[in-house]
């Protein structure tokens, strides 16, 4: 096993003893912020009190109100004058959430990013293509520094401009990308539109992240343009990517303990869950100066993976994210998680590579219709062959999540199509009122 720095291949008792010396001093480090000086001093937690990696448990929950709350400095453990770096996060309501950073904060950020693509087979000889966006996003720096610093040919292409993007592609021989899934599978429509194979190209690797996905989209990813896809989790309260990354077994996210603590709990009871149970992922920055952060409640849903990769690192492994606490739909008092219909739809051939949920109000009853584009191939004039292709999809989603929604085929390139983020639950319930 090649690995990148020694502290992947720390085992157990090491990744312990280095978590419990690392707590203590973030903790130390977090008493100098506004916000956590008060937080744990009415949680009547002192430094002293953390002296071993399970103690995190007496520590508070901070979440991401807390952050917005303490817009735009509240939470700095550093006098501003030292910070070198700012990201805020996308949101459209109300206080963004702001993280700073030192430049040392920087250069750890770099090493883990660099470590986490090495780990998925990245190597200095590899030219880079990064699809993703700059600016106060962290996806697109984060990735980029970390590509640099591994030694690659790193092209800063940013999101947009798919005909551009695959002349790239092409002339530079790129063989590793980094890319937001839904735009995958859009680019993938393009190189058919423009008669191009995406097999064609020198891919051999792409990094896919930004967004929950099913593995159902990873496989199409990958018989798309004939590469390796590996899932990558990151997020801008713990710096951006690099938080957790695939190695070459695509056996789940080894997530860097020497770096994070994380923990697995109910979002109900916020105890922890039984080894192997899904839960809300809590983070706990190990490595950060200028802003520390404790036991953030990240409301993505995941699980640690029992038993052990046969990579050989010790760092425990998460598995996809399949939603988040907080999008949960409720129809019909039936709990419904949109992965679990993109998981359908993508395991149906005919299904394209777009779809849409959404929400109405039919007199006093919530309803839901999902649209979903078809391939062309299967998009014919033949109603009777629509049909069957429509009872299909809702009755494989009727086993799934319980509820018969109403389904609508579109043909392809019908959709709304974002270069960002896709946008996958449209909620128009207001409007039925």
């Amino acid at each position: 096993m090649q690995v990148f720095d020694r502290h992947e291949v720390l085992d157990r008792n090491e990744i312990e003893n280095l978590q419990a010396i690392r707590l203590k001093n973030t903790v130390h480090q977090a008493t100098a912020s506004n916000f956590y000086r008060n937080s744990l001093a009415r949680a009547n937690v002192k430094v002293p009190d953390i002296n071993s990696h399970a103690d995190i448990a007496r520590l508070p929950f901070t979440t991401k109100e807390d952050l917005r709350e303490q817009y735009p400095f509240g939470f700095l453990a550093m006098p501003k004058e030292k910070m070198v770096r700012l990201h805020a996060s996308s949101g459209t309501t109300g206080s963004p959430t702001v993280i700073l950073h030192t430049q040392n904060d920087l250069n750890v950020w770099a090493d883990l990013v660099a470590r986490s693509m090495h780990c998925a087979g990245v190597r200095s000889s590899d030219v880079f293509q990064n699809m993703s966006g700059y600016g106060l996003f962290t996806g697109g720096l984060g990735i980029h520094y970390g590509a640099e610093r591994l030694g690659c040919l790193t092209i800063p292409a940013g999101v947009g401009n798919s005909k551009r993007q695959i002349k790239m592609l092409g002339d530079y021989k790129v063989s590793v990308a980094h890319i937001i899934p839904s735009y995958a599978l859009h680019l993938g429509s393009v190189f058919d539109d423009q008669g191009v194979d995406p097999r064609s190209m020198h891919l051999r690797i792409m990094l896919i992240g930004a967004e929950p996905h099913s593995e159902e989209i990873r496989s199409r990813i990958q018989e798309i343009y004939g590469v390796k896809a590996y899932n990558s989790y990151g997020l801008s309260e713990m710096n951006g990517p690099g938080v957790a990354f695939e190695c070459e077994y695509q056996t789940g996210m080894h997530l860097w303990e020497d770096a994070y603590v994380a923990e697995i709990i109910d979002p109900e009871t916020l105890e922890p869950v039984p080894e192997g149970q899904t839960g809300e992922l809590v983070l706990t920055t190990l490595t950060r100066e200028g802003m520390p952060i404790l036991r953030y409640r990240t409301r993505d849903l995941t699980r640690f993976i029992p038993g052990e990769c046969p990579c050989g690192r010790s760092h425990r492994r998460i598995d996809r994210i399949t939603g988040r606490s907080d999008d949960m739909i409720v129809i019909k008092g039936v709990n419904i998680y949109p992965m679990q219909v993109e998981k359908i739809l993508m395991s149906i051939p005919e299904v394209g590579q777009n779809y849409i949920i959404q929400l109405e109000r039919q007199g006093h009853m919530d309803q839901m219709r999902v649209k979903v584009e078809i391939r062309d191939e299967f998009f014919v004039e033949d109603m009777r062959r629509l049909q069957q292709i429509q009872n299909k999809i809702a009755g494989l989603l009727r086993e799934e999540i319980l509820i018969s929604p109403k389904i609508d085929l579109v043909e392809h390139n019908t959709l709304p199509q974002s270069q960002g983020k896709a946008t996958r639950v449209v909620d128009k319930r207001e409007e039925g009122k």
